[in-house]
């Protein structure tokens, strides 16, 4: 593995201390500052292995399918933490969670189905967009959470909680038009119907 890739495989590791500090029972209010530390430390990975990769010329067509399955794996598992205790309330995030896991799935197939045809499909721009959305949903959602573990106010973090609904839906808005054009770009590819 290149520096690139253990830097990437870093944010593997955090996701599942990312769930299981987040569900700790009574979410104790030293519980914030252990999640704010795991989701910067994600997010900041996220921001650098690709920069690490193209200054080390150690670009790979593994690391171009590694990088967004970590992303995905990561996001996924801040969505899921938020729709299971209501900070993503009701149905409707329920319906936005399954959408996301359902377009994240599309495109991981979709980029290994290229793969097998010798063609390593990277980051679009519409790809990155929703990944800065999806990002920007987590902070607020964990932004509401932390207001909620140390009782900042019910008013405080309703406000926080819609905010971060909203970005939310936007977030899945963009990631099925993004899933549009990456579908676009494997039927251009003549690698598929």
């Amino acid at each position: 593995m290149t520096l690139a890739d253990k830097i990437t495989a870093l944010r593997l590791l955090l996701a599942p201390f990312f769930f299981i500090v987040y569900l700790l029972p009574r979410a104790a209010p030293w519980t914030v500052p252990v999640l704010w530390a795991l989701f910067i430390v994600s997010e900041i990975t996220d921001l650098i292995d690709g920069k690490v990769a193209r200054s080390r010329k150690e670009v790979s067509d593994f690391g171009k399918l590694f990088d967004p399955f970590a992303d995905v794996l990561v996001r996924i598992t801040y969505f899921l933490c938020f729709v299971v205790t209501g900070v993503f309330p009701g149905f409707l995030s329920l319906v936005l969670f399954l959408l996301v896991l359902y377009r994240e799935f599309g495109i991981q197939f979709l980029r290994v189905l290229m793969m097998k045809k010798g063609i390593a499909m990277g980051a679009r721009k519409g790809g990155k967009i929703k990944a800065f959305t999806y990002m920007l949903a987590g902070f607020v959602a964990l932004l509401a959470v932390s207001v909620q573990r140390l009782g900042f106010g019910e008013s405080v973090f309703l406000v926080l909680q819609r905010s971060a609904l909203i970005i939310f839906c936007i977030s899945v808005i963009i990631s099925l038009v993004s899933f549009a054009d990456y579908l676009s770009v494997y039927r251009k590819s003549g690698t598929g119907v």
